[in-house]
């Protein structure tokens, strides 16, 4: 029979932490962490809130680039493929039951 199904979480195995690619999500969520704190240390604990919030944004949108999603890695490999997508040649290759119709 040779019937072997290959379990579902075998990618995860090759991740930072389970959910991380090591070069693009890592680094950017390194990079957001790092502006973040580098720009509450500058800033200091006796600022207003607004300016707490704006610092704390760069490490919003890299922890919103690098959330799971289901049917792809994260919400980075959502927008590759959108832009993939619009910015690629699509080129459908017609394989149905009337083939020999097709021009040569």
């Amino acid at each position: 029979m040779n019937n072997f199904l290959v379990p579902a979480n075998t990618k995860r195995g090759t991740l930072i932490f389970g959910m991380l690619r090591p070069v693009p999500d890592a680094i950017i969520l390194g990079i957001g962490t790092a502006i973040t704190v580098i720009t509450l240390l500058v800033i200091g604990g006796n600022t207003k809130t607004w300016a707490m919030i704006v610092a704390l944004i760069p490490m919003g949108i890299s922890v919103f680039l690098v959330i799971p999603l289901p049917y792809y890695h994260n919400v980075l490999c959502f927008f590759q493929s959108v832009l993939n997508y619009f910015n690629n040649r699509r080129n459908y290759i017609w394989k149905g039951w009337c083939m020999r119709d097709e021009f040569k």
